[in-house]
């Protein structure tokens, strides 16, 4: 359920400036994506795992939360990263 450090690291060479940009709003989002995917399909098996419904509620939040500072800062930046990413919006 957790990403491995190779997942982790592919993510951080497509999405950051350099293979040490973990910081960057675009791979934090890319990050947590992967995150809340692995958590869905874990929800699907585990219908009554509140935990992991709070969990993935929390993780969500805090997607938006970076989407709604990246739209505001870099409108191009964002439009190209939902699009990577397949999300709505």
């Amino acid at each position: 359920m957790a990403l491995t450090k190779e997942r982790k690291a592919e993510l951080v060479k497509k999405y950051g400036k350099n293979a040490k940009d973990t910081g960057s709003v675009q791979v934090q989002v890319a990050i947590l994506t992967e995150q809340i995917a692995a958590l869905t399909a874990h929800l699907k098996a585990n219908k009554k795992d509140a935990h992991g419904k709070r969990s993935l509620m929390i993780l969500v939040g805090q997607r938006r939360s970076l989407l709604d500072y990246l739209i505001r800062t870099d409108r191009e930046a964002y439009l190209k990263l939902i699009v990577d990413l397949n999300l709505r919006k």
